[in-house]
């Protein structure tokens, strides 16, 4: 286990502690890094998928609405 030393501000902590007060608090807060890890690495790849979908419509040529409308009817019972 390591140790890790924040400062925070001293409402956080009052809330933080009267939030999870019985807790084992490293446990909450090694779950609640672990989510932002989570979190961040989801943002990261959303980034990436949208990056690569403007990326794949840039180079795509443009579509009349009328090859569209055709493209919905073929593809409907």
């Amino acid at each position: 286990m390591s140790t890790v030393n924040f400062s925070i501000p001293e409402a956080i902590k009052k809330a933080f502690n009267k939030t999870f007060e019985g807790e084992n608090k490293s446990a909450v807060l090694a779950r609640l890094m672990q989510q932002a890890i989570e979190e961040r690495k989801r943002q990261k790849r959303r980034a990436a998928a949208i990056e690569t979908l403007l990326k794949v419509r840039a180079g795509a040529k443009p579509v009349s609405e009328a090859t569209i409308r055709k493209a919905r009817r073929k593809g409907r019972p």
